[in-house]
């Protein structure tokens, strides 16, 4: 699991890398800088104020706040969540019922 999280961060990275450097080409191909053209990642600090844009769309510490408060009330409580754990629990005392059985 924790090698496929890796991986799919190393592949988000070349792509955005990709796309940054594609961008750049582009732009030394026209010679000139083009206002419909912008930035694959763009990071821009102004005192303790850090805002960050990828794709074009603005990323703050405040959406992530709020993104991070909405997933974890949304994790509070999901069905299939503790009905999995209660399933995986019930598998795993009854094989180890049926191993204590077997080797008795």
């Amino acid at each position: 699991m924790l090698k496929s999280v890796i991986i799919a961060a190393l592949m988000l990275i070349s792509v955005l890398t990709g796309m940054q450097l594609a961008n750049n080409g582009i732009h030394k191909m026209k010679g000139y800088d083009d206002a419909n053209f912008q930035n694959a990642v763009s990071i821009e600090e102004s005192g303790n104020n850090i805002s960050a844009s990828i794709l074009g769309n603005d990323i703050s510490s405040h959406d992530i706040a709020a993104k991070k408060k909405r997933l974890e009330e949304i994790s509070a409580f999901n069905f299939f969540s503790s009905m999995g754990k209660k399933l995986s629990d019930g598998i795993t005392g009854a094989s180890d019922k049926l191993i204590q059985l077997i080797t008795d």
